[in-house]
């Protein structure tokens, strides 16, 4: 298990013939270490967030706001324009991908589909194993060498060995190594292992020839697959499994590798509503049972709720907020954020505040709570922003701090009801409202809506940050 730190990280594509750079590219260019090229499209900028060892971390954001592209970054699927990568105490920048020790599990799952369910989890096991073992030989193979000397240099084209007459001297390794009957030979051995496991596979259990390295790997793909309790599912084919059944297939090969960091880009995205509130709750008692650092890429917001001790919201390339979930919720630091976060979303509307404490708006007019004055003192005789989330709007009698509106929609859910209504006076105005399901409400009906005062929320109109009461 390692930290992720994302250190200051730029990406940028190059434009396709015709094709206009985003409207962010003028903005990073005052920002960013390297000028943007007019020839560039900038995908993320600034991107400065440390994973903590053992954290599950979510990005959330709208489609195309990059966060699928960072996630490809940090796996090295995405060579960076610039910043810094680091896994533990490794900087990963110049590390192929399998040198980075992360496993991904993809949207579209990637199992290939001509293995069974077993061989698909064995997969990356068994070419870890083979790189260590063959990384094992060769360093006793230099230790051999410098203890035997070196005998003399081979210079130029003529001491190359043809690769028709390697593959025959391998054959006669291995026919002379079955003709002395020698289990001693490192070099050897292992060829003859693999020849006799593939040889053997497809035979019953009881005639297959299993190394240790392939017991090893067994071993493995069954603690996983009990893990996932997907034992019954080994011997299938992808084509023979259900959503689900794929999505923790494609979870399990890479729970197998036991690597330092898991990332998952939107792995729940193919399932039906129900199948992804089982499998997320799922998802989240195991990577809380192996304490792997998780990387979890979603545009759901609620997903990001749910699964995440801290969460990445993203827009247009950049980080918005990174805080736990609840902070999100009740203390967004924009607009955007506000409006992101909460189903159904923040409703807005455009005020005008008067020293010491009165908000004015065309319909109503309230008096803050007395911890705002402080932070609005500059706002005086200005506009500001109101933000309201519907649970905190309720039915009242009419009054003058209170909204007339009339209901355009009502559905209905059986534990709640949602209301879309817009304002009396402003029917271009629409709001979202969460009422108790046993108020009894028609389409067309007029009601008067209190606001909150210690629920509602304050944004500048130039710059769009939120303004905290102190």
């Amino acid at each position: 298990m390692a930290q992720v730190v994302l250190e200051n990280i730029y990406k940028s594509f190059p434009l396709r013939q015709g094709e206009q750079g985003k409207e962010a590219n003028t903005l990073a260019e005052n920002v960013s270490p390297i000028a943007d090229r007019p020839s560039s499209n900038s995908v993320l900028r600034r991107i400065n967030l440390t994973v903590e060892d053992g954290e599950f971390m979510v990005l959330v954001g709208p489609s195309g706001c990059g966060k699928s592209t960072l996630l490809r970054s940090i796996a090295g699927l995405e060579v960076l324009t610039a910043g810094n990568i680091w896994v533990g105490d490794r900087l990963v920048n110049d590390l192929p991908p399998k040198d980075r020790d992360i496993a991904m599990v993809f949207q579209n799952y990637a199992l290939y589909p001509h293995l069974t369910v077993y061989d698909n989890l064995a997969f990356g096991l068994r070419r870890s194993e083979r790189e260590k073992e063959e990384g094992r030989r060769k360093k006793e193979a230099e230790i051999g060498k410098k203890v035997e000397g070196r005998k003399g240099k081979i210079q130029g084209e003529e001491g190359s060995i043809h690769k028709g007459e390697k593959i025959r001297n391998k054959v006669e390794e291995v026919i002379n190594y079955l003709a002395s009957h020698s289990f001693k030979n490192p070099l050897i051995y292992p060829l003859f292992e693999d020849f006799l496991g593939g040889a053997t596979r497809k035979l019953p259990p009881g005639l297959r020839y299993l190394s240790e390295r392939e017991k090893a790997v067994g071993k493995r793909v069954r603690e996983v697959a009990e893990l996932l309790q997907i034992e019954s599912l080994l011997n299938r084919l992808p084509k023979q499994l259900s959503g689900g059944q794929k999505q923790r297939v494609a979870l399990g090969r890479a729970m197998a590798r036991n690597p330092e960091v898991f990332l998952m880009d939107e792995p729940l995205s193919n399932l039906d509503a129900k199948l992804r509130a089982e499998t997320r709750s799922q998802i989240v008692q195991l990577q809380r049972q192996l304490g792997t650092t998780t990387i979890y890429v979603t545009h759901d917001q609620t997903e990001a709720m749910t699964m995440g001790d801290r969460i990445a919201i993203m827009n247009r390339g950049q980080l918005q907020q990174v805080a736990q979930p609840l902070e999100l919720y009740n203390k967004p630091a924009n607009l955007f954020v506000a409006e992101f976060i909460g189903s159904p979303a923040m409703n807005f509307l455009s005020v005008e505040f008067s020293a010491p404490l009165l908000i004015s708006h065309p319909q109503f007019r309230f008096t803050l709570p007395d911890i705002w004055a402080k932070s609005l003192q500059q706002y005086d005789g200005r506009g500001l922003i109101l933000g309201i989330r519907p649970e905190h709007l309720s039915i009242n009698p009419p009054a003058t701090k209170n909204l007339s509106v009339q209901v355009e929609i009502v559905e209905a859910l059986g534990h709640e009801t949602y209301l879309g209504v817009c304002l009396t006076d402003a029917p271009a105005v629409r709001m979202q409202v969460r009422v108790p399901p046993e108020r009894s409400i028609r389409v067309g009906e007029e009601l008067w809506l209190a606001i909150a005062h210690d629920k509602i929320h304050l944004f500048d109109p130039d710059t769009e940050l939120a303004i905290f009461p102190r």
